[in-house]
């Protein structure tokens, strides 16, 4: 029976640890040999020594010393250092998959290395897509690598999607939350608190990820995200606030129909579903129970709730380097907000003035300079006229 040996890049975060749960639930289809973190290193002992892991990466060389000096791994455990044993882990000769879950922007070198490499790359740092979707995208297309989504709105459309022909596809529906304040007065939000922000009604995620719900500036990443998983213009994927969050996203067929992916809100699900594609098993986590009330909502998002929303559709029309700036503007918003240097209304605010002060780009290859294709207008990142967003 074959095994499917991984890498994990970002092994000490959510994703990492539930994917180390699907591979305990399936040890004769899974298994370990590789595992990278930023500086983490002792919530990557008891990993290395469960399932065997000969090479441990650290992006902090600090790090790396310290873990080398401390002798808690077992022995001929190798351990590297900095961005370039990232992309090592991601490139090792047994692997063919790579879990690729790094924060930022310091998941793209290894990510990039491992598609060219042929190794298949599980996804789940969306930020990828959004700053180098062109690049990520032909990587795949390029080496035959498969790309698979591990966010769950964006595994589930891949679900969805796997037995139709492209000609059947209408529009795309990602599902959100609503985040932290979907039910709180729009007057109060400029005076909420982070403690308040990261108190997610129904996932347990990193800090960033659930502000970036609290003002669905993630959901603007995912239909930036959707655009180059599905290859569908963005003005196709809508968006619909789904409190329960079972519904993690749906597609509607040319004829009018849709067709909707169902299951708890469990990152197992969709971890799993990548690992072990195009195989399903029992999944480590809670199932639907159809002998209880199930309540299944959904209403469309208020756009002066979540302004985020917009601008990300905004740079999403626009194309080129549009993203990159939300996502970059979007990130110094928060960091801002985390410090109580901003409130909690000026995250959009900010990202707004970025949009409307930096002009975007079409991206370039290394050595060659971009040409200049779009500008600011009115608040907002907008083509130039006889121009149209990246394909």
């Amino acid at each position: 029976m074959h095994v499917r040996a991984i890498a994990i890049l970002g092994a000490t975060g959510s994703i990492g640890t539930t994917t180390l749960n699907v591979v305990r639930a399936h040890p004769s289809r899974l298994r370990v040999a590789g595992l990278a973190a930023h500086s983490r290193w002792r919530e990557l002992v008891g990993p290395a020594k469960e399932f065997g892991v000969g090479v441990i990466a650290l992006a902090d060389p600090a790090a790396a010393a310290e873990a080398r000096a401390s002798g808690a791994f077992p022995a001929g455990t190798r351990i590297i250092e900095g961005f370039a044993g990232l992309t090592e882990v991601a490139c090792l000769p047994e692997i063919s998959m790579v879990v690729s879950a790094v924060v930022g922007t310091a998941g793209l070198a290894p990510t990039l290395a491992a598609l060219k490499a042929k190794k298949d790359v599980a996804l789940a740092n969306k930020e990828l897509l959004v700053l180098a979707g062109k690049f990520v995208t032909e990587a795949a297309r390029l080496s035959g690598a498969r790309l698979l989504p591990v966010d769950s709105e964006h595994n589930a459309i891949h679900q969805l999607l796997r037995d139709k022909p492209k000609g059947d596809i209408d529009r795309l529906v990602l599902t959100a939350s609503g985040g932290a304040f979907r039910d709180t007065p729009i007057a109060d939000l400029k005076h909420v608190t982070l403690a308040q922000a990261l108190k997610h009604p129904n996932w347990s995620m990193g800090p960033k990820v659930t502000i970036d719900s609290a003002t669905m500036a993630n959901k603007g990443l995912e239909v930036i995200e959707a655009r180059w998983l599905f290859d569908i213009p963005a003005d196709r994927i809508d968006v619909v606030v789904h409190p329960q969050s079972i519904i993690h996203s749906l597609v509607t067929l040319t004829d009018g129909s849709l067709q909707a992916l169902l299951s708890p809100p469990s990152m197992a699900y969709p971890i799993q579903d990548c690992l072990l594609f195009p195989e399903r098993l029992p999944c480590p986590a809670p199932r639907l129970d159809l002998a209880q009330s199930l309540t299944l909502s959904m209403t469309p998002p208020d756009p002066a709730r979540y302004p985020c929303l917009g601008l990300a559709r905004s740079a999403a029309t626009t194309g080129g380097t549009a993203p990159a700036i939300f996502n970059a503007a979007n990130e110094v918003a928060v960091a801002e907000f985390v410090a109580s240097k901003l409130p909690f209304t000026g995250i959009a605010e900010l990202v707004g003035r970025a949009l409307a002060a930096v002009s975007a780009r079409e991206p370039g290859v290394l050595g060659r300079r971009p040409r200049r294709r779009c500008r600011s207008e009115g608040g907002h990142v907008q083509a130039r006229p006889g121009t149209s967003p990246l394909r």
